[in-house]
This record gives structure tokens, sequence and C-alpha cells, in this order.
């Protein structure tokens, strides 16, 4: 990822020039902690969120592995969920820890693994998701859908004689992350598919994760734009960020109903239709070099408008503290 981001520097240092300020981005939410650049908690973001957009969540806060299980359990009780649920970090980055669980052994190995807090969610099977990257500018009545990411999850499809691990070694893009796939397949690896069975090889809709990212322009109507939206400034002191949606019916959703959030995240979310194959390299950083401007626009403006953005000291603090507890209490997916 540093490489890839390399050429975007000079624009980077160029806007901080422009807008006095490197930090002036953290400005662009004040709703949300350094508008989102690190360590901020998704659910006290989801929680801000119309509660019917949103896939039901609730908060599991840090404790002894026992006493969070027994929490789990009660609010799978109190809200009448069934497993499978999902469990992921309250605070994480680009799908780490995400985790599907079928059952209370599931639940009990993940706590044991993961102290920090999490988040506990109904399980939205979709099939579909998608990336929904969205900005307003301070002052102006409504805003405005950048992009829309398509997300496509890796499926094998079985030919009847070759096991699931030669599946996907023969297949050019699943063999690029072989060892992740194989990893989550508990035993299954040498079994081999009925003809015409699939098997999916990934739940999260992210593309370290394995999913495959392109653009969903095709999505993208004025109802839905007009939905989004006003979901969006119900959230007071949201400008600039990326909701994360599932949904099971593609024309339903282009009208802005039959959707529900499972995450959102500021000012360091990306467009990530960037990432779809079919792209060139230079249509990519034009989407970048797009975003990064109207990012620095935005928290200039609320920064005219007396918001205060996070000092460079404050935030190298925060994202070595971030860093070091990612380090000191790690998950696998």
């Amino acid at each position: 990822m540093w490489l890839f981001y390399l050429p975007l520097l000079p624009w980077i240092a160029w806007l901080a020039v422009r807008h006095r300020g490197l930090t002036t981005p953290t400005a662009a939410n004040p709703a949300i902690p350094h508008g989102g650049v690190v360590g901020e908690s998704k659910y006290e973001i989801l929680i801000q969120l119309p509660t019917e957009w949103v896939v039901p969540s609730e908060l599991i806060s840090a404790g002894e592995p026992s006493d969070r299980f027994d929490a789990l359990q009660h609010t799978i009780e109190a809200r009448g969920w069934h497993y499978p649920i999902v469990l992921k970090p309250d605070a994480g980055e680009r799908g780490a820890g995400f985790k599907l669980i079928r059952g209370e052994n599931d639940a009990r190995t993940y706590l044991d693994q993961y102290h920090a807090p999490v988040i506990v969610q109904a399980y939205h099977p979709g099939p579909f998701e998608a990336g929904i990257f969205y900005y307003r500018l301070p002052g102006q009545e409504a805003g405005r859908i950048f992009s829309i990411t398509d997300k496509h999850m890796p499926v094998l499809v079985g030919d009847g004689e070759s096991t699931v691990r030669e599946l996907i070694f023969r297949h050019p893009r699943f063999r690029m992350q072989a060892d992740r796939f194989l990893s989550r397949l508990n035993g299954q690896a040498d079994a081999v598919l009925p003809a015409g069975s699939p098997m999916r090889l990934a739940i999260a809709g992210n593309h370290c994760q394995g999913a495959m990212f392109c653009d969903g322009s095709h999505l993208l109507t004025p109802q839905l734009e007009a939905a989004i939206d006003r979901i969006a400034r119900a959230f007071v002191g949201f400008y600039f960020g990326r909701f994360d949606v599932r949904y099971a019916d593609v024309e339903e959703f282009k009208t802005g109903r039959g959707f529900s959030i499972i995450e959102l995240n500021g000012v360091t979310s990306e467009s990530t239709n960037i990432y779809d194959p079919s792209w060139s390299l230079l249509r990519a950083y034009s989407v970048l070099f797009r975003q990064w401007a109207i990012l620095f626009r935005i928290g200039a403006e609320n920064r005219r408008r007396g918001q205060t953005a996070t000092t460079v000291r404050t935030l190298a603090r925060e994202v070595i503290a971030y860093n070091r507890q990612k380090q000191a209490d790690p998950v696998s997916d």
C-alpha cells in the first residue's frame, strides 16, 4: 500500500500548503474523532445513523473472555438473534478480524483470541454488497455519491473431478490469495466439489479478504443518491466517507430501498472502485487525486467555520497507540 500511495504524496503536500495544514482533513467530519483517521469506534458511528438503515449491532466491551461470552449470549437472547452472527473489532481496518461466527465454540475461540472491544452484528446474508462513497460540502443542502463499488465475493464452482485446492490454484485470481483461502477451509481443501456446485471462499466484502472490487456506477440512480443523502445528513457533523451496505435485490437497491449499512468509514476511506481490474492505473490515480482534493476542501471549509483540526503531534500519538494495540492484540480473519 505504501508503494501504491507514493505518487499521491506530492499532491497531498500541495493540498496541505494550499489549505494551510497537513491535518486539515481531520476537520472534515467533526462528529468523528480526528475525522476518522485512526482508532475511531465503529459502533459509536453506527449508533448515530438512523436505526432502520443499520444492521442490528451491539458492542461487547473489553474484559475477561468468560464475561464477554456471557455478554454476547445475553445480547443474542435479548435481541432474538440466532447463529450465525458476525464479530469484528470496534476499531479496525481492511476487514481484519471480521469473522462469521457459526456457534458458541466459534464465539468462545474468537473472544479468547481478541480482547479489545468488538461489535456483534446480526448476519446479513446479502448476497450483494456495495461500498458507497459520499461527500457533502459544508453549507450545501444536498450531498453527492462520489462512487459506488460493486463487490464480488470469491466463489469456486466444482467440476466433479478437481479438489478445492486444485480449483483455487487453477484460478487466475484466487491463486494469488491461496494461503488465505486454504486457512479457512477447515479440512475441506482436498474435497472434490460436485460439478456445478458453488463454494464461497469469503464472507467479508473486503479486498484484502478476497472480494473483487468493480466499479458500480451502473447502480447509481437519483433515488439511491437521495436515500444516502438523507441518511448522511441525519448524522450531524458527517460530510465525507464510505457506507458499506448489503442488500438482496439489485433493482430494489437502485430505488434507494432494501439495503442495510454494516459500516461507515470516515476520512481515510477509499473510493474502492479504483481496484476494478479493468481500470488503468492512471484512471485509478485520477479518482484518488479528486477524492483527496474534495477531502481537503471540506476540512478547510469546516476550519473556516470554527472546527479545530487535530494537531500533527496528537495525530501521531494516536496512530502509534493504535498500532501498538493492534500488534499486542492481533486477530486473524
